[in-house]
Order: C-alpha cells, then sequence, then structure tokens
C-alpha cells in the first residue's frame, strides 16, 4: 500500500433537481483541483439528503480525476458514500474498479478527506496492480 497525501480547493454548485422531488433532495456539480502526490483535477455529480434533525443526511457522489500520482499519468474514477448522524460523520471513498487509464491502470484504494479551519486535504492509500 501506498500513501499519497496534499490539498484540494473544491466548488460545488447547486444543480436544477427534477420539479417533483422532494425539496430534502438536492444536486451538485463538483469541481476540484488537486495538489501534492496528487496533481491534477476532477468533475463530478453529487446527490444528497438532509433531513429535519440537525447534523443528519447523506451524499453519494461520483468523480473523475485526470493528473498525475506521484507522477504516473493518467485519469481515474472515486465513488463516494457518506453519511452524518447528528454530527457524527462517516465517509468511504473508493476507486471504482477498472477504472484506472494509461499509467494508472490496476489502481485500487481508499481515499479520506480532512477538513481543518476550512481547509481540505486527502490521504490515499492505494495500490498500483498490472491491469488484466
Amino acid at each position: 500500500m501506498t500513501r499519497a497525501t496534499g490539498t484540494f480547493d473544491v466548488k460545488l454548485s447547486p444543480q436544477a433537481v427534477d420539479e417533483k422531488a422532494d425539496a430534502s433532495l438536492g444536486r451538485m456539480s463538483i469541481d476540484k483541483q488537486f495538489h501534492g502526490d496528487l496533481e491534477g483535477s476532477s468533475t463530478g455529480e453529487m446527490l444528497s439528503a438532509s433531513t429535519s434533525v440537525k447534523g443528519s443526511g447523506a451524499y453519494v457522489a461520483i468523480e473523475r480525476v485526470s493528473g498525475t500520482l506521484h507522477g504516473r499519468g493518467g485519469s481515474f474514477t472515486l465513488q463516494h458514500s457518506g453519511t452524518m448522524t447528528r454530527g457524527a460523520p462517516q465517509l468511504t471513498i473508493t476507486v471504482v474498479p477498472d477504472s484506472g487509464t494509461d499509467q494508472l491502470k490496476g489502481l485500487a484504494g481508499k481515499m479520506m478527506i480532512i477538513i481543518t479551519d476550512g481547509k481540505h486535504s486527502y490521504d490515499f492509500d492505494y495500490t498500483l496492480a498490472e491491469s488484466p
């Protein structure tokens, strides 16, 4: 397992939801810039759900990352699944199997997001195996 660390800037932009959708549901576009061991950018889509209980809700997202990971170029897809239970977060971000391209073929791993004082950083534990 190899660890990549660094920071990222993120812009979330609200998107229109189906007019039949409940007001507790939301949709956003994701635009990120990664710095550090992962240098590149990503775009994606997020769906969210809020509840009447403060600090509780959930989101799922898919984002496509393009750039270099420890100097190896290519792209890959991340799948997010997050819940918040009365302020207690639980988040899983996983590389979609077989989504790596070019020098990132065979990429597998999990990413953690850390938010401290409004600044975003990541810890990305990954393996890079020969693709089939």
